[in-house]
């Protein structure tokens, strides 16, 4: 690495190697860019699963991209004869195939328009056109809405609508605010926000590039996760970087050997830490969810990206630039550096070496105590419960739920290739089912609409599925779909899916913290320690969640995503400052040089820390409630991370263990080294 290091700082190769290296990323994303894909309708859907064979088997029947639209005429009181007339005329003007159908309390009548389009956007289109036309001229005081497959899908679609632009124009604003506080400089924070926004767009590039190359899945949400995690690794790796820099120069008078010097001295800490998180990441590769394993893919390629680009990009295009970028704070050779100083870090880890069992039993307590809320912790969210403004879509199936049967915005979808009048029999024989119709049939497959009595994401509504299910098991390739059954899937698959995951990334980052620190014990707490972490940000998420937000229940996946990213990106804060503990107990011995390392990476690990936080936040300018629950479960865990885990827990445990804190390797040998000097980049060796 010190080769490399003063190569791409070299003065006759640090500004070709940053202009080609800009150049050459912004060549690929200008003229390969992203790819493009067409969502499928078993993205969402478990691998395996009854609801994702009906799904499959249901692409036979004639127009399979068909989804119904369902519209909802209703006012307060009774509808009126001239209602009731505007509604059969409105609807026969949509091509509706079924007459208007009113309800019993006389209040509302529906209609189903079938919506044929092949992809998401197709179907936004179609439905907002849908709704144009079936308000228009609608007698004064009566309402008119679109429910039902269709106008949910446009719904969520909408949200999605400009969403990567948006959520990358705030997640670029969030680090940009935050790297000006950090480094009060009016210019030095535009060299790394630029350079990792560069990488950001690369790592969309090669990222879809290699899902498509592979046939991995990936959805309308992964590009911008993978955007938010780019960004807030790549600027850690950042902030780590620079501040060793600035730390060099006051060591050395030339700014390449400086720069070089802290490429050698950091690169393990940012290398081990990228290594960690795309480990960690690509369990969910393990996934039965086909958009969670792109996800994992897309993720683990885009760290890649954003540590290579601070490794390599980074020290060149800072180099060519004097120690002037630093001003007004401009470092200069032979000023004291950070770890000599007496920061308010030093004087934590001193306040801390004074009684350390004391302080770990007090923050490991409070930690625990964080997560006590666990055991009340429901999840599984129904279509109502996913958007946290309520679209029209989720407005117009509840208000049809006091008129009609809660199911009949929605139907549970029985596909077979058994003989129909059969099949259909035996699903409206089974209890809560209020009616059952054939829908749709040809090519020897058959849909059977059931419409469940029960309300939409209930416990009853999912005990109708399962006894569904069963009275049809008997009939050969029969299967019950629809969104009922497919929340019942997806639960039965995110719990299979932390049960193997969970155990997989622990083992594999417990096994990268091994072969990184050459030791046991110390990786043995850094994982113990960012497991605590995960189940104290999930308590107090909870809360927030609960007391605050207003929510009542988590995503499923939810509980698996944030525990893969919490774990992954955890580690990083504990990698930074153990690296920099074993670089100082060389010479210092352990204790001092866990203090030493507190004092010299506090600063830029809060600072790190508090900018993922504030990035994960951001996933809160989309209108999704599993996307704003992973936010803030991510934001609170890295705070905790930072704060409490990387500032006491994990220094005292050191502190009290000693130089068994390194076990099995030998104590640190505390005599005096004298380190060989950089040889200058301008002479060479």
């Amino acid at each position: 690495m010190d080769a490399i290091a003063r190569r791409i700082t070299a003065p006759r190769w640090a500004g070709l190697f940053a202009i080609f290296s800009l150049l050459a990323a912004a060549l690929t994303i200008g003229l390969i860019g992203p790819a493009e894909r067409t969502p499928a309708l078993t993205d969402a859907l478990p691998q395996g699963a009854q609801s994702t064979a009906a799904a499959e088997l249901a692409q036979r029947l004639p127009q399979a991209s068909t989804q119904a639209a369902i519209i909802l005429f209703s006012r307060e009181g009774n509808l009126t004869p001239a209602d009731l007339a505007f509604a059969g005329e409105r609807m026969a003007a949509l091509g509706a195939g079924a007459p208007v159908i009113p309800s019993s309390d006389g209040s509302a009548a529906i209609g189903t328009v079938e919506v044929d389009e092949p992809d998401a956007t197709g179907t936004a289109e179609a439905v907002g056109e849908l709704r144009t036309q079936a308000k228009a001229g609608a007698p004064a005081g009566l309402s008119v809405q679109v429910t039902g497959p269709a106008a949910v899908q446009a719904d969520l679609a909408a949200v999605f609508d400009g969403a990567n632009t948006r959520l990358l124009l705030a997640t670029a604003g969030v680090v940009a605010l935050l790297l000006v506080i950090t480094y009060r400089s009016p210019v030095l924070w535009l060299i790394p926000l630029t350079v990792v926004g560069l990488a950001d767009q690369l790592a969309a590039t090669v990222a879809t590039r290699v899902l498509k190359a592979t046939g991995v899945a990936w959805d309308e949400s992964t590009i911008g996760i993978l955007s938010v995690l780019v960004f807030g690794a790549g600027t850690d790796y950042a902030l780590l970087l620079i501040s060793r820099y600035r730390d060099e120069l006051r060591r050395h008078p030339d700014r390449r050997v400086a720069m070089s010097s802290a490429v050698v001295r950091t690169a393990e800490a940012i290398g081990a830490s990228a290594a960690t998180v795309f480990v960690g990441l690509l369990t969910l590769l393990l996934s039965l969810f086909p958009a969670t394993r792109g996800l994992g893919l897309a993720c683990a390629i885009g760290v890649l990206v954003a540590a290579a680009f601070v490794l390599f990009v980074l020290p060149a295009v800072l180099v060519v630039f004097g120690r002037w970028i630093f001003w007004p704070k401009t470092p200069h050779a032979g000023e004291s550096a950070l770890v000599d100083s007496q920061s308010v870090w030093r004087r934590i880890g001193d306040r801390v070496a004074h009684r350390p069992a004391a302080y770990a039993l007090i923050a490991v307590a409070v930690l625990a105590a964080a997560g006590a809320n666990l055991l009340r912790i429901d999840t599984g969210l129904s279509d109502a419960d996913q958007f946290l403004s309520k679209p029209e879509a989720i407005a117009a199936s509840e208000r049809l739920a006091r008129s009609f049967p809660a199911g009949s915005a929605d139907p549970t979808r029985v596909i077979t290739t058994a003989a129909p009048e059969t099949v259909m029999a035996a699903v409206a024989a089974v209890p809560g089912v209020d009616t059952a119709r054939i829908a749709r049939s040809g090519d020897g497959v058959t849909q059977i609409d059931a419409v469940l009595s029960a309300a939409p994401g209930s416990d009853a509504a999912r005990a109708s599925v399962r006894d569904l299910r069963t009275a049809v098991s008997g009939f050969d390739e029969t299967y019950v779909g629809g969104s009922e059954a497919t929340a019942l899937d997806r639960q039965s698959a995110t719990t299979r899916d932390r049960l193997l995951i969970l155990p997989v990334i622990l083992a594999l980052v417990l096994l990268a913290l091994i072969g990184l620190l050459r030791s046991i014990v110390a990786p043995i707490i850094l994982v113990s320690t960012v497991v605590l972490t995960y189940f104290s940000s999930l308590g107090l998420s909870w809360l927030l969640f609960t007391q605050v937000l207003g929510f009542e229940r988590l995503d499923e996946g939810v509980p698996l995503l944030s525990f893969v990213f919490l774990v992954a990106l955890g580690v990083d804060y504990n990698i930074f400052l153990v690296t920099r503990a074993r670089e100082e107990a060389r010479t210092h011995g352990s204790r001092q040089g866990m203090l030493r390392a507190l004092a010299a990476t506090g600063g830029v690990i809060t600072s790190a820390g508090i900018l993922l936080a504030a990035v994960f936040a951001v996933l809160g300018v989309l209108p999704l409630v599993v996307l704003a629950q992973l936010g803030v479960i991510i934001c609170v865990g890295v705070l905790l991370d930072t704060l409490v885990v990387r500032t006491i827990v994990v220094p005292a445990l050191a502190l009290i263990l000693g130089d068994r804190f390194w076990w099995p390797r030998r104590p640190a040998d505390h005599s005096p080294v004298t380190e060989p000097e950089p040889q200058s980049i301008l002479t060479g060796p």
